[in-house]
């Protein structure tokens, strides 16, 4: 059976899943529920449900196996990232291929006794991480390469599963701690106030430098999540080719203008960061694009955003927007920053929230171009987008920062001194283009 066979037998099955399940609502009182109803349905509490449960087995499995099969494996890996220990380092390690190996050996590697390890096998098997090609013996998948310790991916995932966990699991003591329930200040987020233990009561990137390890997987967790969203689409779908020289401002180790250089040869570009983060941004540029500094088409520079301002004359100056609203607004609104900047662009790589008020988000698709679902669909394409509004929390827990609805963003661009003149909208994280008003 060939893979686009497979998934026509998926698409078969969901289908007939479905027919089924709504036969099933219709049999008891002639409808179907509707997911806005306060109510129950008569089935919902019937005594006997087995052959609904059966249906929405079928339903929710392939559904799942479908969605795996057609997203790529970061995207999905974010998805099923509960299913995952705190340190994902210690997931076992089958190979770069697809070699089986038993679960005997696997827990040889990673010095875990071989009949709980071949329980947690058996569940990630059932998501797809893994394949168990015989009894207790498994390959890898697509999904498992890209949660492999030498994927940037990895690094995100175990983001989330060790730091921003530790932090969601106070978040209603942090909600309601006088201290910290109406506070933005970065020290108290749910993560730091969690940190505390350990001393630190700064922000979260003052526990996270305390360590090299640690700084290293938070920088290599940005490239991740440059993989996740797909954020590389904006180098092919901006107009680099109108301009020449670009700051990335707050660049990391360059998960946006280290592919920058590579597709844009022509572009010269300025990467701003704290000192520790451009130590390792020299070292990955030298190993992944030394052409670039040979040809003297990077240059580094310390900068911290919220206390200072970027190099001037530039054509384009990109930043990810994220940040306590003060300190956004700060930075791009200082009289400094507009010194020498008339023709200032600035492209911004942001979630926009949106909005699950069908009337908000049709003016927004109207205005701005950003796409609305088709009927009967929520608007914002509801679990399809539901990344950002997960991001929007995790924003929340390690920084005590927000990811912003479109209104808010204008209104941040308005007290800057800045107008919006486009959204490229790239599906998860659109690119919003702004200039001096």
């Amino acid at each position: 059976m060939s893979n686009r066979v497979k998934l026509e037998a998926l698409l078969a099955l969901i289908n007939s899943a479905a027919q089924q399940t709504m036969a099933l609502y219709e049999n008891v009182d002639a409808t179907v529920p509707s997911i806005d109803s306060a109510e129950f349905h008569p089935l919902d509490e019937a005594l006997d449900q087995v052959e609904l449960k059966a249906a929405i087995r079928t339903l929710e499995g392939a559904c799942a196996q479908l969605c795996t099969t057609l997203a790529p494996p970061g995207h999905t890996a974010m998805n099923v990232r509960r299913l995952f220990s705190p340190d994902s380092r210690k997931r076992p390690r089958i190979s770069w291929r697809t070699i089986p190996r038993h679960v005997n050996e696997l827990s040889k590697n990673i010095d875990v006794e071989p009949k709980k390890l071949s329980r947690i096998m058996r569940m990630l098997a059932t998501r797809d991480c893994y394949s168990e090609v015989s009894k207790a013996v498994y390959a890898n998948t697509r999904l498992a390469l890209a949660l492999h310790s030498e994927n940037s991916v990895s690094h995100m995932v175990n983001l989330h599963t060790e730091s921003a966990s530790k932090g969601a699991a106070l978040i209603y003591g942090n909600l309601k701690e006088p201290r910290t329930a109406y506070s933005y200040h970065p020290g108290h987020c749910p993560v730091m106030v969690a940190n505390n233990k350990e001393g630190i009561t700064e922000a979260f990137f003052n526990w996270m430098r305390q360590k090299d390890s640690t700084r290293e997987s938070y920088h290599r967790s940005v490239q991740g999540l440059a993989v996740i969203m797909s954020s590389s689409a904006v180098l092919t779908q901006f107009p680099f080719n109108k301009y020449s020289t670009v700051v990335d401002v707050g660049g990391g180790i360059d998960a946006f203008s280290l592919p920058l250089a590579k597709v844009h040869k022509h572009v010269k570009i300025t990467v701003h960061d704290l000192p520790d983060a451009l130590i390792q941004a020299r070292s990955v540029w030298a190993k992944d694009c030394p052409e670039a500094i040979q040809e003297n088409r990077v240059e580094f520079s310390e900068l911290d955003f919220f206390t200072q301002v970027p190099v001037a004359g530039r054509d384009i100056y990109y930043l990810r927007n994220r940040w306590a609203p003060t300190a956004v607004s700060s930075f791009v609104s200082t009289s400094d920053f507009h010194v020498g900047f008339t023709n200032l662009r600035r492209s911004s790589e942001d979630y926009v929230v949106r909005q699950v008020d069908r009337e908000q988000a049709a003016l927004e698709e109207s205005k701005f171009g950003i796409t609305m679902a088709p009927e009967p669909m929520l608007p914002n394409f509801g679990v399809g987008n539901i990344r950002m509004y997960e991001q929007d929390m995790i924003m929340f827990i390690m920084h005590n920062a927000r990811e912003r609805t479109l209104s808010e963003l204008l209104e941040l661009s308005d007290a800057a001194g800045l107008k919006l003149e486009k959204i490229w909208d790239l599906s998860e994280t659109p690119i919003l283009e702004y200039t001096a008003a």
